[in-house]
């Protein structure tokens, strides 16, 4: 058996035994925006630390585990914190949550991140809808040997944000009177941020927000069969464009200042959806 799959599969053995819960549809919180969990209907929740050999997230603000419950009324599993290339993991083991995530019953993958703003006519606070990736010296995570339970071998990546999905948000942002931009994700390895020069590398190949996870994710949600969408928090302004030397601080706070938005937004997305299916 593959490798991957095998350690895929004992995670999902183990929640099993420790779950009942059935998701719709699972949303995966970025930094700052952990806190949305407190306002879902939680049924049961798990830590990571005790999901047999599951990675566990070392960055502040990610608390490290699943919740189980209801948003708008719709069945989700929330990830409060995720796992980064940076921290030393390996891309597939970036990647396991979302695998496992699949194999729970989830059909549909909401990625959030908090990210730097490169598009000049952004501010720290915006939320925008992401419309598509690129993934910057991050290696795949369907590099090696295929796993044929989950995937083809070389997977189609040209609509890897759902069309479908992105309009019904466009429409659930109005309904829900927020302001939400659009634009193409970037992400790179971290942990440093980028330089001025990079940022006006990656403001030319078109990306308008950077950060250090989601794109990797996704590749796999797709890669499985999953629908997808997405909203990064333009937590700051990227190097070069901000006057201001960049920290973790900054990203927490704009978070914190967005939160209300954030969780008006992306329950009524859910709940949308959720009645679209």
């Amino acid at each position: 058996m593959n490798e991957n799959y095998e350690k895929l599969m004992k995670c999902f053995e183990c929640v099993q035994k420790k779950v009942s819960f059935k998701p719709e549809l699972a949303l995966i919180l970025g930094s700052g925006l952990g806190d949305y969990a407190d306002t879902m209907e939680v049924a049961e929740t798990l830590d990571y630390h005790d999901i047999e050999g599951f990675p566990v997230s070392t960055v502040p603000g990610h608390k490290g585990r699943f919740v189980f419950g209801y948003a708008g009324g719709v069945p989700i599993v929330a990830m409060q914190g995720r796992v980064h290339f940076y921290e030393g993991y390996k891309p597939q083991d970036v990647v396991l949550p979302v695998r496992l995530i699949k194999l729970m019953g989830a059909k549909t993958l909401f990625l959030t991140n908090a990210a730097g703003g490169i598009n000049r006519s952004f501010n720290a606070g915006d939320l925008m809808l992401i419309t598509d990736q690129i993934s910057m010296s991050v290696p795949s995570p369907l590099i090696g040997e295929n796993i044929e339970e989950l995937g083809v071998r070389f997977p189609d990546m040209s609509e890897v944000y759902s069309r479908r999905l992105r309009k019904i948000i466009e429409n659930a942002a109005v309904t829900a009177g927020v302001p939400l931009r659009k634009g193409v994700y970037i992400q790179t390895t971290g942990p440093q941020y980028e330089t001025p020069a990079e940022i006006r590398a990656y403001e030319r190949l078109g990306a308008d927000a950077v950060g250090m996870s989601t794109a990797i994710e996704a590749i796999a949600a797709r890669h499985a069969g999953m629908e997808i969408c997405g909203i990064s928090c333009i937590s700051n302004l990227a190097a070069g464009i901000s006057v201001n030397p960049l920290t973790h601080a900054e990203v927490q706070e704009t978070a914190d200042r967005v939160a209300p938005l954030f969780k008006k937004l992306v329950t009524q997305a859910i709940k949308d959806i959720h009645e679209a299916e």
